[in-house]
């Protein structure tokens, strides 16, 4: 039995995954986490009987979930159940709406209706998506970007134009539809990669896969259940959790870690992973001599987006929405602009709401509806009280304006989150909530290292590295990680 002793900063996603596929491989293993409570981004909170996922809500790519507790002999129900939503989601125009069905027959005769004869190109579309989906996130993203020559495998080089890595996602969809709702549909899960549809590869196809055809899904209890469901498998692995403790320095001796730092030292580790802020363990754990990246270096990276949330509970049950619905009665262009090209506040954004009390009435008390409330905004733009003000009386009347419903009038909970609380919470670089783009000159070993090139047992699991931002790919990250350390103990 192994006897190596890992530590690992932060009990997110990626944390928790690596710390089981260690556990399983028999390494003795510790995770530090500043909160008093666990799931990183994913955390939840309770309060007025509310229930509040205080981060991510959309649960897609359900195989990669079933792949991680697969790799220790588990299902997802061992841990959680899981609910397909029908119709998947509802999108707002200006003028109307439409819901997203689950049922791809459903979803031909939705595109006929905007687009007649559209239908023979979705079917096109989504086949080479679901070509793109395998390539790209069964094997692509399970690569450590350690080496370029892990993409010089014989399939994606013959693959690389049925890929459409050299092709724009805008120019690749226009291509095949011309009614602009349905471009809106099929653009907007690029929204949060870090690029205009029009700067993104066509590669990301993969992701309209995984919406239109694997679906929208929701475990029961809300998304904080899949954190608990990976506590408890990391806990039978026999990891230690150590919570409440904010590791405020990483000391070095001879291109080694050796010691962390909180309101105690902790010296009894042989490797080291950092689940944290990537940017913040660089420039703020580190000394200057064991840092890889420059401040300029990641002041050049781009950045995924911000958002500016709002969680609110009300008395009363909201007709007209679902559980997922997107507000695109405003200029998508404009806003996209907004976040990406000139950074600022948007003038009239695009946002989303999340209502899941309407699958679930565990979440909210009997007679109230639950709600999360999300505007994709830029990272590293002031944050102020009145900001979050202006866009809640937005908001709110143009949730009025489709629904009818007065929230301010029926509010019994409220609270807002953006870039201060990101930074404060989790260190996050310029306050962003999705981490790095997803552009090619961020893609695979352009990303930072999962391996630290100035100290020799540390290395970086999580959104910032390998493979990226977003619920499927953390967890991906805590495997590729774990992966690096095995390898680290054989050399």
């Amino acid at each position: 039995m192994n006897k190596n002793k890992i530590a690992i900063i932060g009990a997110g996603f990626s944390g928790i995954s690596a710390a089981c596929y260690l556990a399983k491989s028999g390494y003795e293993v510790t995770v530090f986490e500043k909160h008093e409570t666990l799931g990183g981004r994913c955390r939840s909170y309770t309060e007025d009987g509310f229930v509040f996922d205080m981060g991510p809500s959309w649960y897609w790519m359900p195989d990669v979930f079933e792949k991680f507790f697969a790799d220790f002999g588990k299902k997802v129900s061992d841990f959680y159940e899981l609910i397909r939503l029908s119709p998947s989601y509802r999108v707002f125009f200006s003028e109307d709406h439409f819901d997203i069905p689950a049922s791809i027959q459903e979803l031909y005769v939705l595109f006929e209706k905007y687009e007649p004869g559209s239908s023979a190109n979705l079917s096109k579309f989504l086949k080479e998506a679901a070509y793109k989906y395998k390539v790209g996130i069964h094997e692509l993203v399970y690569k450590p970007g350690v080496n370029i020559s892990e993409l010089m495998d014989a399939r994606l080089i013959l693959g690389v134009f049925r890929l459409d890595v050299l092709k724009s996602m805008s120019s690749h969809i226009r291509k095949l539809f011309k009614n602009e709702k349905l471009i809106q549909l099929l653009e907007f899960p690029v929204l949060f990669l870090g690029a205009l549809p029009e700067n993104t590869p066509a590669l990301y196809s993969l992701m309209n896969y995984a919406d239109l055809v694997l679906g929208t899904w929701y475990p029961k209890g809300g998304m904080f259940k899949i954190i608990e469901g990976m506590h408890r498998l990391a806990l039978e692995l026999g990891v230690k959790f150590e919570m409440g403790t904010d590791i405020n320095s990483i000391q070095v001796e001879n291109k080694i870690a050796n010691c962390i730092s909180a309101q105690k030292k902790y010296t009894d580790f042989d490797a080291l992973i950092s689940s944290a802020d990537y940017h913040f363990t660089e420039q703020k754990l580190l000394s200057a001599e064991n840092r890889q990246y420059s401040e300029k270096y990641w002041e050049s990276r781009k950045m995924a987006p911000s958002c500016l949330i709002y969680y609110i509970g009300v008395k009363g049950k909201i007709d007209n929405i679902l559980h997922h619905n997107l507000f695109f009665d405003e200029d998508f262009g404009k806003h996209a602009q907004e976040i990406y090209t000139t950074p600022q506040w948007p003038e009239k954004p695009l946002f989303y709401v999340c209502c899941p009390s309407k699958t679930d009435d565990s979440v909210a008390p009997e007679g109230h509806e639950n709600l999360f409330i999300l505007i994709p905004v830029a990272p590293g733009i002031s944050d102020t009280q009145e900001i979050r003000d202006r866009y809640f009386e937005l908001v709110c009347n143009r949730i009025e304006n489709k629904t009818g419903y007065k929230i301010k009038q029926n509010m019994v909970h409220y609270k807002s989150y953006a870039h201060s609380n990101f930074i404060n919470d989790y260190n996050a670089f310029k306050g962003n909530a999705y981490g790095l783009a997803n552009t090619l000159s961020q893609t695979a070993h352009l990303k930072p290292s999962i391996k630290s090139k100035k100290v020799k047992n540390l290395f970086y699991t999580g959104q910032l590295t390998v493979p990226g931002p977003g619920v499927p790919p953390s967890l991906i990250s805590g495997k590729l990680v774990s992966e690096q350390i095995l390898n680290f103990f054989k050399s």
